[in-house]
């Protein structure tokens, strides 16, 4: 396991790590909000937050070596059920073709009085070398 922090995506504003990297590949990013990583105050509105959320999504990726294209599920949070087209629109630019499953969840409210919050799972394919099939060809002699 491993633990990812980037100076480039906000500081969680909680005791929990920016992500968490397992040996099978997977990358657990925390809930994002849409905070400036310098000031760790929130941008101004529901467009420009959820934009910064996925910045700061990307910033993750970046430090851990994934890619956006290795998103499999991302769970988003709005205090606002009526933002749901706006942030469509938004996500559906940021991911393009590739369209990881979703869910989307109106809250009561969110940490900061947040707009918005965004976690994300992802997969990456780790090669590893198959032992029983080793196992398997040494027995045959090969």
């Amino acid at each position: 396991m491993e633990l990812i922090h980037t100076v480039q995506a906000p500081q969680a504003v909680g005791p929990y790590s920016q992500a968490i990297k397992l040996a099978n590949g997977f990358l657990y990013i925390s809930g994002q909000l849409g905070l400036n990583p310098t000031t760790m105050l929130l941008v101004d509105n529901i467009s420009d937050q959820t934009r910064q959320v996925l910045a700061n999504i990307n910033a993750i990726l970046t430090a851990a070596k994934y890619t956006k294209d290795n998103v499999i599920k991302t769970t988003i949070l709005l205090s606002d059920i009526n933002d749901f087209v706006v942030v469509n629109e938004i996500y559906e630019s940021f991911f393009k073709e590739h369209k990881p499953a979703r869910s989307t969840f109106a809250v009561k409210a969110l940490p900061k009085a947040a707009l918005i919050e965004k976690k994300s799972l992802l997969l990456k394919k780790i090669v590893k070398t198959n032992y029983f099939k080793n196992i398997y060809i040494k027995q045959l002699g090969c």
